[in-house]
């Protein structure tokens, strides 16, 4: 290459892989592009781009007589070999995986380029399933692969992808949910404790009803998990029992019903015939502990929404006149500036302004009603001087929505607490209840005859709760090294005075049971496994003597020391002085974790506790007064289709998320 005064550009300075085929030359102010296998030149200038390069080393003949895969160095081979759903790598650089799908699929290339270079590395299956993935896992419409933009698009990517229909989609959906299922399954398998189930209600848009049964478990790394197991349709018409047996059925499928510990319901009264015949059945087969007590659980964020619906139903006619006067307000700028004016006129300078709530998100109207509350002194002058606007609540009206303002200020802030943590464990609610508890019997207080039964009517719901579920919100908290039992002695002081001794003695009751339940399963599989063990050393092989006549003193010597003033697991824990509240980085999973070797009783009964789910609501869902609707394109699917997609969904997106 006879080029005075040229200079090689290195590669290394420039990005595009199509550079590992040619050399940049640079003479004067222009620069050449050479090709390293046939020399042609072409455009070098960074204003040309490289699509000309990428055309010219698919028809290069010497190049392709070198092999096609000499494009890619070793760490790119990788990278596009691991460009599937299923294999995430959130490390790939976006800008190489462009590069390599350019010089993959050109627009221009003719088809026996693309034989020549295309066939090398593309797997029709394994494309297949990546896009039955995506489908899953973005909740696409499976209608999608026989839309003509997507199939011009997968046709000009890789045209020897052959398109799949709707229904060809759905068999990979329903095989890709059989291998998940399995994996599940050997993991539901092979827990070290127990599991907890949760049941919600969703609705399809043309009124049909699924239920989703999901999983709560702390596994061997001691991190909370949960999994939808099933996601059944069910007839409205449906009974109780049927909806129990349905339940049975499911836990049965999975072979996980010696394995239940709890169920986490919503606080409605057609729930209670549901669990009542579950827990019967658990029962009689001597699969529950502490004789179903804590068994039976409500979710906190249900009861706490069912209070506030009571709250906001009472502010029904005050919250309407609010809504209208911001309506009014926000009806043209000249009403808005006259607020804004009276607003600085009174000396009030709020930092948020007035805004309109979402009905089907009580947050939301608690806002509303809170900012409102701050410019209730405008509304008013507002309204003398102004003849239009007659929609300003009076002043019993203004007392009395904040007063009902003020309690739903503690329920939002109980709703907070319930979703800050993704995966919250059951110690995290017994004295965040406790204070609602509190707040209820002060509110009872209220000398205002319009207040005072809005009080008592949520106090009589929470109660029905609290019946429920107290046992197990203590006993969670008592398996917290930072509480123990003191948290249950103050918080039980202030709420029952007198009368708390009593309850008191009931949770520590409870947890001994509990533990003496959990000493017994450990001791029945430890000897089972010293039934194994023993009978294998009984074989001649081992060497043991099989006429050892001390068998009976070993088992004298344990039964002796046992009774001979040990304390258990439990006696110590709660001895033991208390681990610092708000220590910095405190996990009550990773410390039972850690102390495991030291309270192995205890540590299983607190990996089953800490496990149960005592609120199902998500950080979207724990103010919404809506019920959970399924997707527009699936709810057209059939229910085991549904199911399939909505189980496979949750089991991907958990699987990305580890």
């Amino acid at each position: 290459m006879d080029m005075p005064d040229a200079v090689i550009v290195k590669s290394s300075r420039l990005k595009s892989v199509v550079w590992n085929d040619f050399d940049r030359i640079k003479k004067g102010d222009s620069c050449i592009a050479v090709c390293r296998h046939c020399k042609k030149k072409l455009s070098g200038s960074s204003t040309s781009g490289t699509s000309h390069l990428r055309n010219h080393l698919i028809r290069c003949q010497r190049r392709a007589n070198l092999g096609i895969p000499q494009i890619y160095t070793a760490r790119e081979k990788k990278k596009e070999g691991a460009l599937t759903i299923a294999n995430f790598d959130q490390e790939q650089k976006k800008d190489e995986v462009i590069n390599l799908v350019n010089i993959r699929f050109e627009q221009e290339q003719t088809k026996d380029d693309v034989s020549n270079y295309g066939s090398c590395n593309f797997n029709q299956t394994r494309s297949r399933f990546d896009l039955a993935r995506m489908i899953i896992l973005h909740g696409y419409p499976l209608a999608m692969v026989e839309q003509v933009g997507f199939r011009v698009f997968v046709k000009n990517l890789q045209p020897f992808f052959e398109l799949v229909t709707s229904e060809g989609v759905e068999a990979d959906c329903m095989e890709i949910y059989a291998k998940e299922k399995q994996k599940v399954s050997e993991v539901l398998d092979k827990l070290p404790g127990k599991i907890s189930l949760s049941a919600d209600m969703w609705a399809s848009l043309d009124g049909s009803e699924f239920m989703c049964l999901t999983a709560h478990y702390i596994d061997e790394c001691w991190q909370l998990n949960k999994k939808i197991l099933s996601f059944i349709m069910v007839d409205s018409s449906h009974t109780e029992d049927m909806h129990s047996e349905i339940i049975i059925k499911s836990l049965m499928d999975w072979d996980i019903d010696r394995k239940l510990f709890s169920m986490t319901f919503d606080s409605f009264s057609t729930n209670d015939n549901i669990a009542l015949k579950i827990r019967d059945r658990q029962s009689q087969n001597k699969f529950l502990y502490c004789d179903g007590q804590l068994f039976d659980v409500r979710c906190a964020a249900n009861v706490v929404n069912m209070m506030v619906q009571d709250a906001l139903e009472a502010l029904g006619e005050m919250t309407a006149k609010i809504r209208g006067s911001i309506r009014y307000v926000k009806s043209s700028q000249v009403i808005q500036s006259r607020f804004d004016e009276i607003a600085r006129e009174v000396g009030i300078q709020g930092q948020r302004c007035i805004c309109l709530d979402n009905p089907l998100q009580w947050s939301s109207t608690y806002t509303m009603l809170e900012i409102a509350l701050e410019y209730r002194a405008v509304f008013a002058l507002l309204q003398e001087n102004d003849t239009v606007y007659t929609a300003c609540p009076s002043d019993i009206e203004w007392d009395r929505a904040t007063v009902i303002t003020s309690y739903l200020k503690h329920f939002v802030e109980a709703a907070n607490v319930f979703t800050r943590f993704k995966s919250p464990t059951a110690n995290l609610y017994f004295h965040e209840l406790c204070g609602v508890y509190l707040q209820l019997n002060e509110w009872c207080k209220n000398p205002d005859d319009y207040i005072s039964p809005l009080a008592f009517k949520m106090r009589s719901k929470f109660e029905e709760y609290w019946q429920r579920c107290s046992l197990g919100l203590a006993v969670a908290a008592v398996l917290d090294p930072q509480f123990k039992m003191k948290l249950v002695e103050y918080c039980y002081a202030q709420i029952f005075g007198s009368g708390a001794p009593g309850r008191i003695s009931d949770v520590s009751e409870c947890a001994k049971q509990l533990y003496d339940e959990h000493s017994i399963s450990l001791a029945s599989l430890d000897q089972g496994l010293t039934w194994q063990v023993g009978g294998s050393s009984r074989l001649p092989s081992s060497g043991r003597d099989s006429r050892d006549r001390l068998t009976g003193f070993d088992t004298y010597l344990q039964e002796t020391t046992q009774n001979e003033g040990s304390k258990s697991d439990l006696d110590k824990y709660l001895e033991e002085p208390l681990f610092p509240r708000n220590a910095p980085g405190f996990n009550v999973l990773n410390w039972w974790r850690v102390h495991t070797p030291r309270y192995p009783i205890l540590s299983m009964m607190a990996r089953n506790v800490l496990g149960m789910p005592m609120s199902k609501a998500s950080l979207d869902s724990a103010s919404n007064t809506g019920g959970r609707v399924l997707d527009r394109d699936w709810s057209s699917l059939k229910p085991a289709t549904i199911q399939a997609l909505m189980c496979s969904q949750d089991w991907i997106r958990s699987e990305l998320e580890s």
